[in-house]
């Protein structure tokens, strides 16, 4: 008599030997079946790269075509994203989004009429009274603390702050 005789014997004739078969084949079902655990890839965050920019190239990092929103005061260039809801599209600060936007900070005012034309003669800011200067000294120490520098506007020439 064979091996696989022998076991089919002993398994017509002990219903324990069904229920233990059963187990092993349940057990080995589920290994061989079970879903293998999926290897999630870690997303690399987005590499920022110290880069110069021009009044033209600002514009597309107004929060709408770009995910990040870039905003240019006095030659630094800051990346504002985490503040989208006040920079973002429809927010309060949103005409300085992907702007040299020295002028409407010095001024304190959100008019459109403070954004110089990125494709004119850049505004050098000559005409900026005492507290202007402070005004947007006041907002470039505030954002610093926050908001990580590191671009620069080229071509925005004006007094150093």
């Amino acid at each position: 008599m064979s091996t696989l005789d022998l076991l089919l014997t002993q398994l017509k004739d002990n219903p324990i030997n069904w229920a233990l078969a059963a187990i092993l084949v349940y057990i080995l079902r589920y290994f061989t079946l079970s879903n293998k655990p999926q290897v999630i890839k870690a997303k690399h965050p987005n590499v920022i790269v110290f880069k110069n920019y021009t009044p033209v190239e600002l514009l597309p990092y107004n929060g709408t075509e770009d995910s990040r929103i870039l905003m240019g005061v006095n030659g630094s260039v800051y990346d504002v994203t985490q503040g989208r809801s006040f920079y973002g599209p429809g927010s309060p600060y949103a005409n300085f989004a992907g702007h040299d936007a020295s002028r409407g900070l010095a001024k304190n005012s959100f008019d459109p009429e403070m954004m110089v034309d990125p494709y004119g003669p850049i505004d050098k800011l000559e005409d900026l009274e005492a507290d202007d200067w402070e005004s947007l000294r006041e907002w470039v120490k505030k954002k610093d603390i926050h908001i990580l520098l590191y671009f620069s506007l080229n071509c925005v020439l004006g007094k150093s702050i």
